[in-house]
């Protein structure tokens, strides 16, 4: 029962994807309510087959799509087909009256049904198209664009578990939300896996719509999920053209082998296990910005050895298929006539690499790496989180952070003992001050304790945003996470000038550098900040030609997805949306400024739960 603004906006998104794909693509039109209509272009007017959705749970369409639109019919070459397909998209129209009506009559104990027989569209669709999987096409990727929960036919979704009171029950409301309530979307992404279908769900509302039974559909098909809260504002067009127009790669199989003293312990990522073979993972389709991470154990209690000629070894095996496109087939000898469009081309790429085993700890600790640290951490507490609870998932990161501060001050005999076994609290180093690779640990841990990755859904954090963030966060490669956990703050003189490149996220900082530009990166959001003693003469918003413009579209350009671009002038407009990242002043528990300094009040509380640590 999608709105006119969301089509308008689904339409909008489509166009932009046509003009991204190259010539040799083949591209395909389907839409589903109470049936599912497949779109035939390649004649002079487009024609619309529609096929009925049982509405039972666990129902599927009788008929087999070939029946109903031979495949190459509904597969139209983007070459030729251009015009057509954009007449096509452009038709597309809201439910009728009768589809209304008979989406009202299937309401199930008062819940209106919207009429999205999503689960059993997509399992037709993945079946119809892995029929010609390996012949017509290498790949095919699925843009799949929901206005609300599934609620019709198989896959359909019981959206009141959201409303339910937990606390009464004496439940975790997060435990309760953050796993899904059907396996059907998991068992599906395997089907899209044997087909050679990647999905990207799409979704555009600010109704709870269950993505944690959604997203594993996506995530191991090796797609991106997304989650737009309104028409309004949303980048959908740019981002599904930055989708579409950088390379990828399909048909990936990556593997990780390691020497005999160390082995892998878990591997996070969007991508699909080999069933049979361990440490190897297939990826229908990915781009350069995909990332997966890896942690290690020990073979043996010993580690590794200190007397052995042969060092610590690690080797990456990646094989992918790429499209050639034609200008780089023009060193093959074959004439222009009959040299092909594009080729598929199958490469496997193996890295090896060597490491040195650190000699004790102070050489371990010099070389953390603190933002592939938090990228690890991220993925445990995401772990944490959706087996044991939000909650379970913050001690988890405090705990963490408690015990090495423990070990470092342990190891850099930093603890002075007392009369009996007391340790001088002055004397425990909490910020890290002899390792400069470990300083930014504790503000970073900070900062994800008020990210909305870990807030509790009594504070207002809604359990759709938590699963995208999840999803976006477990995607990231380490720097473009550490802005999105903590953000960059930069200062600037004028629009042409850098002032300073980063600051803390607190409102003594921006008091104290005197700057009055700021421009924040907060990897989905870029905010341009103008204090309100900044001099009016300043051009506001800053000039498209100057260093401050060109730093913004440097950053926009870099970035997987598009980040939304807001100027604030302090003293006229609302500064809400860049007060909320100045985190180190509010309290880390959530509930908003405190009269007591919230990262200051962190490390204190670092500090005793260190000292009741040693005891």
């Amino acid at each position: 029962m999608a709105s006119e603004e969301f089509l308008d906006l689904i339409k909008s998104a489509l166009l932009a994807a046509l003009e991204a794909l190259p010539a040799g693509a083949l591209f395909g039109l389907a839409a589903f309510s109470l049936k599912l209509g497949l779109y035939d272009v390649q004649g002079p007017v487009p024609v619309v087959k529609n096929v009925f959705i049982p509405p039972d749970a666990d129902g599927t369409i009788q008929i087999g799509l070939e029946d109903v639109m031979p495949l190459f019919s509904f597969l139209a070459p983007v070459e030729t087909c251009k015009e057509r397909i954009a007449s096509a998209i452009e038709s597309l129209k809201p439910m009728t009256s009768w589809e209304r009506s008979a989406a009202a009559s299937q309401s199930l104990d008062g819940v209106l049904i919207g009429g999205r027989g999503f689960g059993a569209a997509m399992e037709a669709l993945f079946n119809y198209l892995g029929s010609e999987y390996g012949t017509t096409f290498a790949l095919a990727r699925v843009f799949a664009f929901l206005s609300g929960a599934p609620d019709y036919g198989a896959g359909q979704l019981d959206t009141r578990r959201y409303g339910e009171q937990y606390a009464s029950k004496r439940e975790d409301a997060d435990r309760a939300l953050l796993p899904e309530q059907t396996s059907f979307y998991k068992e599906l992404a395997a089907v899209a896996v044997q087909a050679g279908v990647c999905v990207d769900i799409i979704a555009v509302t600010n109704e709870y719509t269950d993505l944690a039974s959604l997203k594993f559909l996506s995530i191991e098909s090796g797609g991106s999920l997304f989650l737009y809260p309104n028409t309004d504002d949303s980048t959908l067009p740019q981002d599904m053209y930055r989708m579409l127009s950088r390379p990828y790669a399909f048909n990936c199989v990556l593997r990780l082998r390691t020497s005999s003293e160390f082995k892998i312990g878990r591997s996070y990522g969007h991508f699909f296990p080999d069933p049979e073979y361990e440490n190897v993972q297939h990826i229908i389709c990915c781009d350069s910005y995909a990332t997966y991470a890896y942690d290690f154990e020990f073979a043996k209690v010993e580690g590794f050895s200190r007397h052995t000629s042969e060092p610590p070894m690690l080797q990456v095996a990646f094989q992918y298929s790429v499209v050639v496109p034609p200008e780089e087939l023009s060193n093959s000898g074959l004439s222009s006539a009959s040299r092909p469009k594009f080729s598929i081309k199958r490469r496997l790429r193996i890295r090896t690499l060597q490491y040195g085993a650190a000699r004790n700890i102070n050489e371990l600790y010099d070389s953390v790496d603190s933002e592939v640290v938090l990228s690890i951490l991220v993925h445990k507490v995401i772990q944490a989180s959706l087996e044991q609870g939000v909650r379970e998932g913050r001690i988890l990161l405090h705990d963490w952070l408690v015990i090495l501060t423990a070990q470092y001050n342990d190891a850099l005999k930093l603890f002075q003992y007392g009369a009996g076994t007391s340790v001088a609290v002055q004397q425990i180093d909490v910020a890290f001050s002899q390792c400069p690779q470990l300083q930014p640990l504790p503000r970073l841990i900070f900062a994800l304790l008020r990210s909305p990755l870990l807030r509790l859904h009594e504070e207002g954090v809604h359990p759709d945003y938590r699963i995208y963030l999840q999803c976006l966060f477990s995607a990231l490669e380490p720097s473009s996470l550490h802005r999105a956990v903590y953000p960059v703050l930069m200062s600037y003189t004028t629009p042409d000038k850098q002032a300073y490149p980063r600051h803390s996220l607190s409102r003594a900082a921006l008091i104290t550098s005197g700057s009055p530009i700021f421009l924040l990166d907060a990897f989905t959001n870029l905010i341009v900040f103008y204090s309100s003693t900044a001099d009016p003469s300043l051009p506001f918003p800053p000039p498209h030609d100057c260093l401050l413009r060109t730093t913004i579209n440097k950053l926009k350009q870099e970035r997987s997805i598009t980040p939304k671009l807001l100027f604030i002038r302090g003293g006229q407009d609302d500064a809400t949306a860049f007060e909320n990242y100045l985190i180190e002043e509010q309290d880390v528990e959530g509930t908003g400024f405190t009269s007591v300094m919230g990262f200051v009040s962190f490390l204190e509380d670092i500090n005793r739960s260190v000292l009741e640590y040693m005891k």
